[in-house]
């Protein structure tokens, strides 16, 4: 099981509450949701990945399970990983979707690239 089937789960219910055009994308090990044609959160097996305000990344960073994301090695500012022990509570998982889709409809889409 290359990501976390139950946190995807909670993730896919917490989004579709408020958003129908959701497209998911198994990438990079995990699963990527695209909300409005934009990368807006990931589960992995053992983490969340959220895309929020750059602006707001200070205090993400504060809170349980924040991490920076480095997955290229490289520190992306407006995106973090919260481990999964931190989202044990529906309440919890409700803050980092809700933060990611708070900036989805500011963030820009990814150009795709001509093949």
């Amino acid at each position: 099981m290359p990501y976390n089937e139950k946190l995807a789960e909670r993730t896919r219910e917490i989004i579709s509450r408020t958003h129908k055009k959701v497209v998911e994308k198994k990438m990079f090990g995990g699963l990527c949701f695209m909300v409005n044609n934009k990368m807006c959160l990931g589960v992995e097996q053992e983490r969340l990945m959220v895309r929020l305000d750059p602006g707001r990344y200070d205090e993400a960073m504060e809170r349980e399970g924040c991490k920076p994301m480095d997955f290229t090695g490289k520190i992306m500012k407006g995106y973090v990983f919260v481990d999964i022990d931190a989202l044990n509570t529906t309440k919890k998982l409700d803050y980092w979707v809700q933060l990611a889709l708070d900036f989805n409809s500011k963030a820009k889409a990814v150009k795709k690239r001509k093949k």
